[in-house]
């Protein structure tokens, strides 16, 4: 009996069940967090679900095992399902690199850059429409089932029928749909019925369910807007998610560093991370954010630098751009003052070829100005290459004989008229250091405690606190954001429609 039994969990678990699909009513809603949050739900009851975002625009990356790049958020949604990400979660990202333009990364590799109206308004849409739909069927046929996010809003009209992302995709999959509506932001009653009114009638019957996320106060005062909600669209609320602030998953939008700029906190190792216009891969600091001895905080201000103990330069999509902002917002004096006065100084990435005497990009990759000088700490040259580096990496941290892991996602190659290398890479020195500086390409570094440590080292606060296990953090709260989904939201109706007919 108990083998008759596993069989036939293993035939349900298998099978090829109907695609899920969030979409919202407009931008940060909480579609991303939602599907993490789902994922990891169906994971704990068995099914084998991966995420898949066809479209995504975002400065925050991941790089794949096999080298290949996408957005962070699809990364974060995998590894809350417990698997590897792979490119067919993100077939086509766009990051942001100037003025109304975007690098457009096709199955992990860029493909050129394009303005936002020759993207948006051009033919190769449906070219990029035919290879997401290629990541999706390929995808499906190793998961099931394949938890999909929209982007924006799904009743954008004027791009409705270049859609590669919302309800062209939904349709494509046959996919079970969930309106997302963020009722902190008021008007939900109009967004919902406009997103839905809007729709073709081929595209509302895809329609299965409503979520109103964000809700702060009293749910039982609700009732009856949820009630009028289900009258005028004739679709059923299946949950009023609260509001939580206690469940940490990591951001995607640069737009609520802005939150994090409180300057000053005393009894505290001081960390500015400057705001650059173009920073990229925030989510380095996250870890070292968690540490008890710091108040890490985001910031334009020149005096903040002057306070801050430690100043990062963080990644950067336009180095040069950004190089510039530096100067014109005097901030580049600030960090060089610091360096004088002995503070530690820190380069990322983009932050790190900053750090050098000149920056060129002689074949335009990022920008149109040839060459520009950088701050001058470091005796190191940089080129912007058209090839892109893309890696996992395991790594050494100065003298210490510990691993430590991270990546590497970066179009300039470094070179140095002397070096005192910083990391080593497969017996491979990497990166730059002297006594109250260092410079590195590699993303994550942060992410291991040993590089936390030597950095907080020379200061005088006490680390009272046992390491902090940011790996185990993270598993903890994405298993906190399921069981918030689960005492919210109607998942047995999701489940049933998810293993309904395709």
């Amino acid at each position: 009996m108990f083998v008759i039994l596993a069989f036939l969990f293993e035939i349900k678990m298998t099978k090829n069940l109907r695609p899920i699909m969030l979409v919202g009513t407009g931008s940060d809603v909480g579609k991303s967090i939602l599907v993490t949050g789902i994922c990891r739900i169906l994971k704990q009851k068995g099914y084998t679900p991966a995420p898949f975002k066809a479209q995504n625009m975002s400065l925050n990356s991941f790089v794949t095992k096999d080298g290949l790049e996408i957005g962070r958020a699809q990364a974060v949604q995998a590894e809350a399902a417990g698997i590897s990400c792979t490119t067919e979660m993100n077939p086509v990202l766009l990051k942001p690199s100037g003025a109304n333009k975007s690098q457009v990364i096709l199955h992990g590799k860029p493909i050129g850059d394009q303005t936002a109206r020759s993207y948006f308004l051009g033919n190769n849409k449906q070219e990029l429409f035919k290879e997401v739909k290629k990541a999706f069927t390929k995808l499906q046929a190793q998961y099931s089932p394949i938890v999909l996010e929209g982007a924006g809003s799904i009743s954008e009209l004027n791009l409705k029928h270049r859609d590669i992302v919302n309800m062209r995709m939904a349709q494509y999959a046959n996919a079970a749909v969930y309106l997302v509506a963020d009722i902190d932001r008021g008007g939900v009653f109009a967004s919902v019925y406009g997103s839905i009114a809007l729709l073709d009638e081929d595209e509302r019957k895809l329609i299965k369910g409503i979520i109103i996320n964000k809700f702060r106060g009293d749910i039982s005062l609700f009732e009856e807007g949820k009630k009028m909600i289900e009258d005028l669209t004739n679709v059923p609320v299946l949950g009023v998610i609260p509001f939580a602030k206690d469940i940490y998953i990591e951001e995607e939008d640069s737009l609520a560093l802005d939150t994090k700029n409180k300057a000053i906190t005393t009894g505290k190792i001081n960390i500015a991370v400057v705001l650059l216009p173009f920073i990229s891969n925030f989510t380095d600091f996250n870890r070292l954010e968690k540490d008890e001895r710091v108040h890490l905080f985001y910031t334009r201000s020149k005096e903040d630098l002057k306070k801050a103990d430690i100043i990062i330069i963080p990644g950067s999509k336009n180095t040069i751009a950004d190089m510039q902002f530096l100067r014109n917002a005097e901030l580049a004096q600030e960090i060089l003052n610091a360096y004088e006065q002995k503070k530690k100084v820190i380069g990322i990435c983009g932050g790190f070829q900053m750090l050098g005497q000149s920056i060129s990009d002689p074949h335009h990759v990022e920008n149109d100005i040839h060459t520009i000088p950088g701050l001058g700490i470091i005796p190191a040259h940089t080129t912007m290459a058209a090839e892109k580096t893309t890696s996992q990496c395991n790594f050494t941290f100065k003298a210490y004989e510990e691993t430590c892991t991270g990546y590497e996602i970066h179009m300039g190659i470094t070179s140095f008229e002397h070096q005192q290398k910083l990391n080593t890479i497969n017996n491979t020195p990497e990166g730059y250091m002297d006594e109250h500086c260092w410079g590195t390409y590699i993303h994550g570094i942060f992410d291991n405690s040993i590089v936390i440590d030597d950095l907080l080292k020379n200061f005088s606060i006490e680390n009272t606190s046992e390491t902090f296990d940011y790996k185990k953090y993270k598993e903890e709260n994405y298993d906190k954001l399921a069981a918030h989904l689960v005492s919210n939201l109607d998942m047995d109706y999701i489940i049933a429609q998810m293993q309904s007919s395709l």
